[in-house]
């Protein structure tokens, strides 16, 4: 057999990849923000199967969910605990502040989209406008999560009457008012422990990807990507800010609706 038939039947045998730095024209940085990315899916989806494992160890509120009350003996009714606006007190809004938070996010997505495609058109200018509403996207989503945790925790004015063993191990009854780790006036512990875990590990990566944001804007803006001669972070940042998108339309899907 000649050496350059070899040399075909090693290339077939390579297939798509062939060798290279650069496989599937993928370069080193986009490679290990996929195989973050993929780490984080694991990380996430462990968090998600834990919350669906103790949400069907407990039964469902079995009455109209307008006359729903807290209670340890079930799971509370999301759209009776997530009900309230900022500005409006005493307002009966049943997931609209969540879904306004959604569509922020998922829509600063959207920019992010065009800020990629900006990106590979060269255009500055085009890159620091869609970046400059993503960034405000993100910031903004992070300032209506910090108000949620804060209506989460102080709870409603009336509260609920739960029984509940307290942290010196003695069986109590008292009206609970908001959440905290221990007692929260919702429903189970663990619903309050799942709420904070999960929505502030998900705020966690949006603060990162805040940052990051902001650190591709302002190098944008300063004409740092037009002396590299690409706008590759963009595209990478970009990667990281549609998972986070996506990690939440789960989160909003298993915490909020169901």
């Amino acid at each position: 057999m000649s050496a350059h038939s070899t040399a075909i039947g090693i290339s077939s045998k390579r297939g798509v990849w062939g060798g290279g730095n650069e496989p599937l024209k993928a370069s080193y940085g986009k490679l290990m923000m996929w195989f973050f990315l993929l780490s984080d899916i694991f990380t996430f989806a462990a968090f998600l199967i834990t919350y669906i494992s103790i949400r069907v160890s407990y039964p469902a509120y079995a009455g109209p969910a307008d006359t729903f009350v807290g209670s340890n003996e079930y799971w509370p009714v999301p759209e009776m605990v997530f009900e309230a606006l900022p500005f409006m007190h005493g307002v009966h809004a049943p997931l609209i502040f969540v879904g306004i938070m959604t569509f922020i996010l998922i829509a600063s997505s959207v920019t992010m989209v065009l800020a990629v495609e900006a990106g590979h058109r060269n255009d500055r200018n085009d890159v620091v406008k869609w970046m400059l509403w993503t960034l405000v996207g993100g910031v903004t989503f992070l300032s209506c999560q910090a108000w949620e945790w804060n209506h989460f925790i102080h709870g409603t004015d009336g509260g609920s009457v739960l029984t509940y063993v307290n942290s010196l191990g003695k069986v109590v009854q008292e009206t609970v008012f908001g959440a905290n780790l221990h007692v929260n006036e919702y429903g189970p512990a663990g619903f309050a422990q799942l709420f904070f875990f999960i929505t502030g590990f998900h705020g966690f990566h949006v603060t990162v990807g805040v940052f990051l944001l902001f650190l591709c804007f302002y190098q944008a803006a300063v004409g740092v990507y037009d002396r590299r001669g690409h706008y590759e972070m963009v595209e990478k940042i970009g990667l990281y800010w549609h998972f986070v998108d996506l990690v939440w339309v789960f989160v909003f899907t298993l915490f909020y609706l169901i």
